[in-house]
């Protein structure tokens, strides 16, 4: 059933997507709900057991590695309260399965910060409500499961009375879709036949209206009105450590992350913790999160982007499908962390910029991927950290255009190599050219220990300060300004010419004028510039040239 669930949904991820009016920028429901139940079922196919309760528990598991976005996290959260529920049962009755959709829906609305109705949370509800009758009367699937996908479809076509962006835009709630075409993938695996007669489909003329003249809800907004920016999906191993020394209580960590944007949502189990928000500034969010264990999945998009995107408003003239785009000369790819850094780096002429960087490093394969968006003959790869540079090399080798990578290890070593970029130059010319810039720039680092420890001939105690220079802990202490300037004294020689202070999410500004000042009356010689970094974990990054 679950992979004749994920099978038909497949084929309709697309129609789904096209029907994605909520929330507004994200216009992936289909493609997010897909992939998360593709994982789910990832781990059924590995599973050789024939138990109903151990095969679900592999799939719930599955889909949490796997969920990607609101849709997906709602539908992780469905069949992780699906399957404790039946978790020691190897067989099941029309009442037991009843039952145990009962329970994912009471698990996901748990997991939703504010649950809204008229989304695949109210298709869920109602579709449990009525098996849960329905399973009291009928001990055959077949029928049974008959019957509630038809009150499935009846949920899902009240979904626009009770969203008004449905109603408006004259569609229905896309997650709910996607959910009834998995119970319809259900019902054909129950009764061997590959369709559904009486699965109702959207009205595809008013899709292809949809689609051709971007009639769609994020036609209706104006990106300015979108108060937080940036979708974004962080995944934590716990670590028994910091657990125990800082308990994890979902219900309590929601209501921390609530401060820091909307569309929340928070689910865990033994093992992971995973959360989905539209933030505005996410290096708070990884940050909370981190204080749990290491992040082992980081994804952020910026909505307002997104949203320019899925409305055209990027485009002034279509490209005929049948000319392919030239690809450019050149293009860079950086990793970085923070808005502020995207943006400087894309204001010098990054093409493509990855999240990224220290506990966060992309894959391989997330490299590759850049590499094919940005379209270019010969790529230039700056990793931005030592913990990237071999990935970043091995994507270079297996990218199918030329791809060089320039070992930045630090952000200002990343914006030096780009100021030494010449276009009139070859690839191999400006890899080397840029190589060479980004030695003459020195990289301080101020952040926070997370645990007791002696290091550098120092004792730190857990959450004291740390200034980081050439790999080594120069200064430490309880105090940021005091910790800063030992860091700064050890960064600047006479040779020193200009200080750039990157300021990170959690930077205070009279923090920062203090750091200024001091630096302004100390090397009386130093260009001072300050820029808003708004990177994670790093109150502070110094670059000295």
């Amino acid at each position: 059933m679950f992979i004749e669930g994920a099978s038909e949904l497949s084929k309709k991820a697309d129609l789904v997507d096209s029907l994605n009016v909520f929330p507004v920028p994200d216009g992936d429901t289909g493609t997010n709900m897909n992939l998360t139940i593709t994982s789910g079922v990832k781990e059924v196919r590995k599973a050789s057991f024939d138990h109903a309760g151990t095969v679900a528990g592999a799939f719930a598991k599955g889909l949490l590695m796997g969920a990607r976005g609101n849709s997906g996290v709602i539908l992780s959260q469905l069949f992780r309260g699906f399957s404790k529920s039946i978790e020691g049962k190897s067989e099941l009755t029309t009442e037991q399965l009843a039952n145990a959709l009962d329970a994912g829906v009471t698990t996901a609305y748990k997991a939703v910060m504010k649950p809204v109705e008229g989304t695949i949370l109210t298709v869920a509800k109602d579709t449990a409500k009525y098996a849960v009758k329905a399973a009291k009367k009928e001990a055959d699937f077949i029928p049974f499961f008959v019957s509630i996908i038809k009150e499935a479809e009846r949920s899902l076509e009240k979904t626009p009375d009770l969203l008004p962006v449905l109603k408006e835009v004259g569609v229905v709630d896309s997650g709910g879709q996607g959910l009834v075409y998995i119970y319809a993938g259900f019902l054909q695996a129950l009764t061997g036949e590959k369709s559904v007669d009486f699965l109702q489909e959207p009205k595809m003329e008013e899709m292809v209206r949809v689609e051709h003249h971007h009639n769609n809800a994020q036609s209706h907004i104006d990106p300015s009105e979108i108060e937080f920016g940036y979708c974004t999906e962080v995944m934590v191993q716990f670590d028994e450590e910091k657990t125990k020394a800082n308990p994890f209580n979902e219900d309590d960590f929601r209501e921390q992350l609530s401060k820091f944007g909307d569309s929340l949502l928070v689910v865990s189990d033994e093992d992971l913790l995973k959360v989905h928000i539209h933030a505005e500034y996410p290096g708070n969010v990884l940050s909370a999160a981190q204080t749990y264990g290491p992040l082992i999945q980081v994804k952020i998009e910026n909505m307002r982007e997104q949203h320019s995107s899925l409305t055209g408003s990027y485009e002034s003239t279509p490209v005929p499908p049948s000319k392919p785009k030239e690809k450019a000369a050149f293009a860079i790819v950086a990793v970085s962390m923070g808005d502020g850094i995207e943006k400087l780096f894309r204001g010098l002429g990054v093409s493509e910029v990855i999240a990224g960087g220290q506990t966060m490093n992309p894959s391989t394969e997330d490299i590759v991927q850049a590499i094919s968006k940005v379209h270019a003959e010969n790529v230039i790869i700056l990793p931005n950290n030592g913990n990237i540079v071999m990935a970043a090399e091995q994507a270079a080798e297996v990218a199918e255009v030329n791809a060089l990578v320039v070992p930045t290890k630090t952000v200002p070593q990343g914006l030096a190599a780009l100021l030494a970029f010449n276009p009139s130059k070859n690839a191999d010319e400006n890899a080397e050219v840029m190589a060479s810039a980004m030695k003459d720039v020195k990289t301080g680092e101020l952040t926070y220990a997370v645990r007791d420890t002696q290091m550098d001939n120092q004792a730190i105690n857990k959450g004291d300060f740390m200034g980081i220079f050439d790999k080594k802990i120069v200064a430490s202490g309880i105090d940021l300004f005091e910790t800063a300037k030992k860091l700064l004294s050890e960064m600047v020689d006479e040779d020193g010419e200009v200080l750039t202070i990157i300021t990170g999410g959690d930077a205070k500004k009279e923090e920062t004028s203090k750091i200024e000042q001091f630096a302004s009356t100390t090397f009386k010689d130093l260009e001072i510039d300050v820029v808003e970094g708004g990177q994670p974990l790093y109150s502070y990054i110094f670059s000295v040239e």
